[in-house]
């Protein structure tokens, strides 16, 4: 019999509240949210909470998340979110502990990979896009092909390993920077090898059971939880308010910009008056030299009149008649008449 996938199953929950579609994808998915947690939390039983947690919010948020979603990949991102919230919400002396661990320098003799790398894992993976994050997680945490990876993303299989490798250069230049220096070969062999650990044998069940009573165990849960909805619904918000600015904002430069283009200047239709005077040292109209004469007006007609009442394609059209056609015709055009 062929497995369900992520969508079918959850859409099999949303619409029938089916208890065995939402244990499916807990024991799916319960290894990777329980290995987020435990690398952020270090402790086995803060781990299995938070975890708890993030399947409390999928019971709640089912019926929001879209058919198209990578399930995976959300359950990532809220696990890492949760873990967050709770080590927030722990004591300042866990958090004075957590925060020396992240910053501890690493010694030369430590030789194994994954220790140095685990602690600043999920900090490298949340600068990742959205397309790249779940390309790792498909590829590393679920243990998918770059065939099944490419189907997931909508991509081909070509595509889907370029995104992958990407995405492992990026991981390895964050690490670089903190002073872990990993091939990217090393790096993903052991992101393949350790990224995910087993979760204890009853956490799936128990995730379950809490999950689909709609309510956590614990009273410090039912505040993780809470802070964990307040911020995605936070995120989405401000997500919705970036979009819309940015609608606002193209959609005013281009009415700007098309009345720029499309609204002609407006032109004189009838003679120009220009005022004229000779002054000492200047000619006359007779081109002699002598003392200046009054002030007259002299009317002339306005040579851009006839454009007056044209569209620009006309205006182009018009002027363009009035090109020379030819390097003879240009001579003519400025040649100076002969004086006898």
């Amino acid at each position: 019999m062929q497995e369900l996938d992520d969508s079918t199953l959850l859409q099999e929950y949303v619409a029938h509240e089916s208890e065995a579609a939402f244990a499916a994808l807990v024991a799916r998915h319960v290894n990777k949210v329980y290995s987020i947690a435990l690398r952020h939390t270090r402790n086995p039983h803060h781990a299995e909470e938070i975890t708890q947690a993030v399947f409390v919010v999928l019971a709640r948020q089912a019926g929001k998340l879209g058919r198209r979603v990578i399930l995976s990949g959300w359950l990532c991102r809220t696990a890492q979110l949760t873990a967050l919230t709770f080590i927030r919400s722990e004591t300042r002396r866990a958090r004075r502990e957590a925060e020396a661990f992240m910053e501890h320098p690493l010694h030369e003799t430590e030789t194994e990979v994954w220790p140095q790398i685990a602690p600043l894992l999920d900090a490298a993976m949340a600068g990742l896009s959205a397309a790249d994050y779940h390309a790792v997680v498909l590829r590393f945490f679920d243990g998918k092909s770059m065939k099944e990876v490419g189907a997931a993303l909508g991509a081909s299989e070509a595509a889907a390993k370029m995104r992958v490798n990407r995405a492992v250069e990026k991981l390895r230049r964050f690490l670089a920077r903190r002073g872990i220096v990993v091939p990217a070969a090393v790096l993903a062999a052991t992101l393949t090898a350790s990224s995910v650990q087993a979760a204890p044998a009853t956490l799936a069940k128990l995730a379950t059971t809490v999950a689909l009573a709609q309510g956590p165990t614990a009273a410090t849960s039912t505040t993780l939880i809470q802070g964990v909805l307040k911020i995605m619904a936070y995120t989405k918000l401000k997500m919705a308010i970036a979009a819309g600015v940015a609608v606002l904002l193209v959609t005013g430069t281009t009415a700007i910009v098309v009345e720029k283009i499309s609204r002609p200047h407006p032109a004189a239709t009838g003679p120009v008056t220009v005022q004229s005077s000779t002054s000492p040292g200047e000619a006359n109209a007779d081109h002699s030299y002598g003392p200046p004469g009054p002030r007259h007006l002299t009317s002339r007609p306005d040579p851009n009149a006839r454009f007056a009442n044209l569209t620009p394609e006309q205006r182009v059209h018009e002027a363009r008649q009035h090109y020379p056609e030819s390097v003879a015709d240009l001579q003519k055009l400025t040649a100076t008449p002969h004086q006898p």
